[in-house]
């Protein structure tokens, strides 16, 4: 009987043992089950929220680019990075975001884009008047490109659209620079400060001159820039002239009154 006995406490240590085991392992089997799910949730909102910020940033550029002379084709290109993006949103869940208006919205709206259409003339170009809008147009174009480098790189594009694409804007970005120079240089001379014109045209005509191959545009612009400067310089050095002359004719009255006859009185 203690032997029974005995058995019977060993087989109920053994038990015990075991639930005790086993509940540690069903936690641990639990935990990292729900560590998963966590993670997998994690990730999904991330790439949810890169999908947000891909709308966003898009239609954001699209709604610049209204003020800046770009390509239907590019349009076409922006347009699809939305309905991508919206489509991603939507397979991720999203009944917002991916909805099915707005997808059907954005497949509407890439149909109606006529990529046959020619960019606008490079004479349509006009820079804002206000220096916020000029910064603004600036940055448009800059995100513009960006978004299309994003978008070759994603293997969307091909190699000869990029490269005419990002030309397009790429002269935007150089005349709206150098307007802008021009301009603030202007300023400058109605306000006499010719050293600060100079610095401005002197940028200008760096920025043109570090264009590879320089078409009419540039060659003209560049020769207008260098007759201002010339012009700035002449009147800087008869600014100097004067000056230099006003000083010797000071000092020279001076010595004339130093070395005078003194009268008598």
């Amino acid at each position: 009987m203690p032997k029974e006995s005995e058995n019977y406490r060993v087989m109920v240590f053994t038990t015990i043992i075991v639930l005790i085991v086993a509940l540690v392992l069903v936690g641990v089997i639990v935990n990292a089950i729900q560590q998963h799910k966590n993670k997998v949730e994690s990730e999904r909102r991330a790439d949810l929220s890169k999908q947000k910020a891909i709308i966003d940033n898009t239609e954001g550029a699209l709604l610049a680019a209204e003020q800046i002379p770009i390509s239907q084709r590019l349009i076409f290109i922006m347009q699809r990075r939305v309905l991508a993006a919206i489509k991603m949103a939507k397979q991720m869940g999203d009944t917002s975001t991916g909805s099915n208006e707005r997808v059907k919205s954005a497949e509407e709206a890439l149909k109606a884009i006529d990529v046959s259409k020619p960019p606008p003339p490079e004479d349509s170009f006009k820079l804002p008047q206000g220096d916020k809008q000029v910064i603004q147009f600036i940055r448009g174009i800059k995100t513009l490109r960006a978004l299309l480098r994003s978008e070759f790189k994603k293997n969307r594009i091909e190699s000869r659209v990029f490269l005419a694409e990002d030309k397009l804007l790429e002269r935007l970005q150089l005349r709206a620079n150098v307007d802008t120079l021009m301009r603030r240089g202007q300023v400058a001379i109605k306000n006499n400060q010719l050293g600060s014109a100079r610095q401005c045209l002197e940028k200008a005509i760096g920025a043109l001159a570090a264009q590879p191959n320089p078409d009419d545009f540039i060659i003209a612009r560049k020769a207008q820039l260098e007759d201002q400067l010339l012009n700035i310089e002449d009147t800087l050095k008869k600014a100097n002239s004067q000056d230099v002359a006003k000083k010797e004719e000071s000092e020279r009255n001076e010595l004339d009154d130093l070395f005078a006859e003194k009268k008598k009185w």
